[in-house]
């Protein structure tokens, strides 16, 4: 579809005219319109012919024109003006933390700074001092900032790499000459964060394969063309690598094109004392004079052959390999299937874009038993957080839909501010009258480790909050985690009774799953919550499913894959 197309031109045009210093609500109607696009179900070309675009919602007549340009010319004329008279490689440096719009400006006024290397350039060479409101804390949390934009650049989060890999399987998985298609490498063991995305084809006819493949309307250029191996680079600068294999070599490949390097040394090494050979074409016996092929066709066959349970993908890294190759019994790790609920998701009473009744139906529809409305408190205010005065109103709206759904239960839920002395945004009279607390950190990352730490610790101590956050406040490609001693803030949770959750947003994937691993190892419970700000986000909740899985975790370590009645028991247990 042509929306995303449009949204990405849109939000560009947004950012270069608040560069410009434009009109404030002129820019936002362009954010809103990149983000209703970015969202929109039907296809904008259907609706043109259909002459229904009106029906975007965001979208005024300007807007809508803009639309129809591109649909015919597959350019905005207007977009094309504007990069002439600012930078479109400003557009790189608006998003490096601690810059934003009214910075790239100043840069490029003054210093005709057009791109990230040119203002890292000046940052290290002093050319920033002297600027207004430029101080020497500012220029380090710049090139901070640069370095970690640039790590960004080279990984994709794990997301983005679904998204690109679904697009890519979704097209090629309908010719008949596919029989079977899988993604391999770090997506398959759904690391946090994948360079690139590779892609296994069962295949006899793989020239149709490959040349389908290559020219495929996502793909900018092609990095090699073979018979069993093709490379590519998206227009999103994402390569991906996809080869065919024959059907009796498919399962080897895909254990071998899975990893990681140190699970497969691992494999060749058992296979070694048992007079066996594991590469991407089967497992072979070197027994007497002439090798056999014993096993090809599936994983489970491979690991059989080599006298192994099956390991499941999200697995085969380095976190618990010992209790891989125990001889222990694999446990049965959490399903998407085993979560029943969620606690931190968002409606229009703060951040998000849906109602709550629209969100319950969402949660409903995935076969949910409850859902927890967890909106911002107000010390948030970029996010629109709730008056203790509008909470009342918001608690008679959750009552009502209550009444209506008996078969559903929706809870009255907050995701409270911690402050930088580690108290709640609201007191205690009113913390005690929700049903669920979520408390989190938004600000004071800048602080130290102990102070981070105290923070935390006093929050998990709290009577009613049940479950931390995002509890290391990464965000992927644009903050590192801020410093806190996690060991002291498992025992914290341990002993308050206070879940720590697996957040599942794809630039967020906190706890990852070294740190989820540590923490069940300290006993900790865990919630998984995909911090839904609208119905489409609640998809997401699988990433947190993937991360929960590469740290071992089963359904009864997490709280929320428990029945209704005894997840409210769980939590009231810590009130109590």
């Amino acid at each position: 579809m042509k929306n995303k197309e449009i949204a990405r031109i849109f939000e560009r045009m947004g950012t270069l005219l608040e560069i410009q210093g434009e009109n404030v609500f002129k820019v936002r109607a362009y954010f809103k319109a990149a983000e209703n696009l970015q969202h929109l179900a039907e296809d904008v070309v259907q609706l043109r012919q259909e002459a229904r675009l009106e029906e975007i919602p965001g979208i005024g007549k300007a807007l809508r024109e803009k639309i129809t340009e591109y649909l015919d010319l597959g350019k905005i004329p207007a977009y094309e003006e504007l990069i002439k008279e600012v930078p479109e490689s400003l557009l790189d440096i608006v998003h490096i933390p601690s810059v934003g719009p009214k910075k790239a400006k100043l840069f490029y006024d003054e210093r005709k700074i057009k791109n990230i290397e040119e203002l890292k350039k000046q940052a290290e060479e002093g050319g920033l001092a002297g600027l207004p409101g430029i101080k020497e804390k500012t220029i380090a949390n710049i090139l901070n900032g640069i370095r970690i934009v640039q790590a960004g650049q080279e990984r994709m989060n794990l997301g983005t790499a679904i998204r690109t890999a679904e697009e890519f399987i979704a097209q090629l998985e309908v010719l008949k000459e596919v029989k079977r298609i899988e993604v391999a490498g770090s997506l398959r063991r759904a690391k946090e964060t994948i360079r690139d995305i590779d892609i296994l084809v069962d295949s006899s006819a793989s020239k149709k394969v490959m040349d389908t493949f290559v020219n495929l309307p996502q793909v900018k250029s092609i990095n090699g063309h073979g018979e069993s191996k093709s490379s590519v680079m998206t227009k999103e600068h994402v390569q991906v690598d996809l080869r065919v294999v024959e059907p009796d070599q498919f399962g080897a490949a895909l254990l071998y094109f899975t990893g990681s390097k140190n699970f497969n040394v691992k494999l060749r090494q058992i296979a070694m004392k048992q007079q066996m050979k594991v590469n991407e074409y089967g497992i072979f016996s070197t027994k007497g004079t002439e090798e056999q092929r014993v096993a090809g066709k599936t994983e489970a066959e491979c690991f059989s052959a080599l006298g192994l349970p099956y390991v499941p993908p999200e697995l085969r890294e380095d976190i618990g390999e010992e209790r891989i190759f125990s001889g222990k019994k694999i446990p049965r790790l959490i399903e998407l299937k085993d979560i029943k609920g969620e606690v931190h998701v968002h409606s229009t009473w703060s951040d998000g874009r849906n109602s709550i009744q629209e969100m319950v139906e969402a949660a409903r529809q995935r076969g949910y038993e409850y859902l927890a409305i967890s909106d911002h408190s107000p010390r948030l205010r970029v996010a629109g957080g709730v008056s203790p005065e509008n909470l009342l109103k918001k608690k008679k709206e959750i009552e009502a839909l209550n009444e209506k759904h008996q078969d559903f239960r929706v809870l009255f839920g907050t995701e409270v501010e911690i402050d930088a002395d580690g108290n709640l945004d609201y007191n205690d009279k009113i913390l005690s009258d929700f049903d669920v607390v979520v408390a989190a950190i938004h600000s004071g990352f800048e602080q130290g480790r102990e102070q981070l730490t105290r923070r935390l610790i006093k929050a998990c101590q709290h009577k009613s909050v049940n479950v931390i956050a995002h509890p290391t406040g990464v965000h992927l490609g644009k903050r590192e985690p801020y410093d806190v001693d996690l060991k002291q803030l498992c025992q914290a949770a341990v002993d308050g009774g206070t879940a720590l959750e697996i957040n599942s947003f794809p630039v967020r994937l906190d706890l990852n799953s070294d740190n989820a691993y540590f923490a069940r190892e300290q006993g900790v419970k865990f919630m998984i919550n995909s911090d839904a700000h609208q119905v489409a986000h609640m998809a997401y909740i699988k990433f947190g499913v993937a991360l929960a899985r590469r740290a071992w975790l089963t359904k009864d370590d997490v709280l929320n894959t428990l029945p209704l009645k005894d997840f409210l028991k769980a939590i009231k247990r810590k009130k109590g």
